[in-house]
């Protein structure tokens, strides 16, 4: 039998009271808590003969709370010890509090960035990294099983299960202390206007910023489960705000974090958004030149390859892996990474966690504009002026359900040309890659849910970006 229980590249999501409810949050948790329990007896587990310690937290929406509680009671039913954060938490310090307290995992319930109206329940495994699919798949398989047999579980009243709870914020905040240099960053007597988008992230970014002796304006910095009728999402739209308050002089920076504060936005002192490939790059290029990091860098695969010249410039490997943070986590796991990330908003970097941090992301940007005294625009020109332009761009097609396969069957045949530009090699690490000369490429990749293919391009100058723009929606459209 069919589970409504499905997980994506980030765990499971779900619009609340519809797909996301009490009854299939329980059916997951106790899909996971037979997962757990087969790989804590199984010899060749990592957490084989462990404490099963499970951390459990959510983020700001809709019955985050009761959720959690709810999670929590059919884990401790099934024999396992959830602990669960005193209050809603950024995902990142979920990740870290694993790795910290040794525990097996941790469930958090949390939609990230979708609209209010969602909410999640993601798993990640004992070193803080997103579960990867093989372990997912376990889950959903114990669900339709547990579907089967017609299991019903006997709860307390919703929200009244008495969980043991703890305080994450102190561990978290010290480890994020032996990473940045907030002295460095006080000394540049910065203001800083920090949008927190009702969400996680209130007292971690801007406690730090202040503690470091910035100053700091908060913008939407009130719980809201309802993020203030949008998605809390630091993109160009959601730093508007915070974006016109530095174009009118009135801070240095803008700062933003999504609901779950993995992800992050940064507003240059021009009031210019700098998108997510853009930070990627300028993280190595600090942690190269004002650190001298060890070890190599990794992106996705629709990731602009921009990251890729700044590596090369100081001769560092570069890796691309599928997208989904887990796989750029799963790498940092297994060798040497100075920074990972990818072209939707997720960044962390080597010896902290194989997570998304947005707090991190924020600080370091800060951090480097402290060290050069400059504002990142004018810094990222001046980078650019060694390794060229780079210009991007994700266009969402949407297609009839009836032709999506006919496309994608087209795709995976490979093409010789995208427009007028022949086609140099052929990437199928996920989606459809097509490199093209100097350095130049597109990437379509199919929707799982919806009848919509995303076309990501990177092109060396604004013309050929239209141009290739262009002749992928030609193609799309089937003319």
């Amino acid at each position: 039998m069919n589970s409504p229980v499905k997980f994506g590249t980030s765990g499971w999501r779900g619009l609340i009271a519809r797909d996301f409810t009490f009854e299939n949050l329980r059916l997951a948790a106790q899909g996971l808590a037979l997962t757990l329990k087969s790989e804590l007896k199984r010899k060749n587990s990592d957490i084989y003969g462990r404490r099963p310690l499970v951390i459990i937290g959510h983020d700001t929406r809709f019955l985050g709370r009761e959720f959690s509680l709810a999670t929590a009671e059919i884990l401790s039913q099934a024999g396992l010890e959830p602990l669960l954060t005193n209050r809603d938490a950024p995902t990142p310090v979920i990740a870290f509090s694993i790795k910290q307290k040794k525990a097996i995992g941790g469930v958090n319930i949390t939609a990230s960035h979708n609209p209010f109206g969602y909410s999640g329940f993601k798993f990640s495994m004992h070193n803080g990294a997103g579960a990867p699919i093989e372990f997912t798949k376990k889950i959903e398989i114990h669900t339709e099983k547990l579907i089967a047999k017609g299991w019903k579980p006997r709860t307390a009243v919703t929200g009244t299960f008495n969980c043991k709870e703890f305080n994450p914020a102190n561990a978290y905040l010290n480890r994020i202390r032996k990473l940045v240099d907030l002295k460095k960053i006080g000394q540049a007597k910065l203001r800083i206007a920090v949008e927190l988008m009702h969400g996680t992230g209130r007292g971690y970014l801007d406690s730090l910023l202040e503690e470091a002796g910035t100053k700091v304006i908060r913008f939407n910095e009130k719980l809201n489960p309802l993020f203030g009728g949008g998605s809390p999402e630091p993109n160009e739209a959601g730093m508007a705000e915070a974006a016109d308050f530095v174009r009118r002089g009135k801070a240095d920076l803008a700062l933003g974090l999504d609901g779950d504060a993995d992800r992050f936005g940064i507003v240059d002192k021009d009031g210019t958004w700098l998108n997510p490939n853009e930070i990627l790059t300028l993280t190595l290029y600090h942690l190269k030149k004002h650190q001298d990091k060890k070890g190599s860098a990794v992106r996705t695969v629709p990731t602009s390859h921009q990251v890729d010249a700044v590596a090369k410039l100081f001769n560092v490997n570069i890796h691309e892996t599928p997208v989904g943070f887990k796989h750029i986590g799963a790498l940092m796991e297994s060798e040497p990474i100075i920074v990972g990330g990818e072209e939707s908003g997720g960044l962390s970097i080597g010896n902290h966690i194989p997570e998304k941090d947005g707090i991190l992301a924020c600080l370091l940007m800060v951090e480097l504009v402290a060290t050069e005294g400059k504002p990142l625009g004018q810094i990222l020109k001046k980078l650019e002026k060694q390794i060229g332009r780079f210009y991007t761009d994700r266009i969402n097609i949407t297609v009839p359900p009836e032709k999506k396969s006919f496309i994608l069957k087209r795709l995976s045949r490979g093409l010789n040309k995208i427009g007028n530009y022949p086609v140099q090699s052929f990437i199928r690490t996920d989606g459809f890659k097509f490199l093209l000369e100097n350095d130049e490429w597109v990437c379509f990749r199919a929707s799982g849910t919806e009848p919509v293919i995303r076309c990501y391009l990177e092109a060396k100058s604004s013309s050929h970006l239209r141009k290739l723009k262009s002749a992928c929606r030609k193609f799309l459209s089937l003319k």
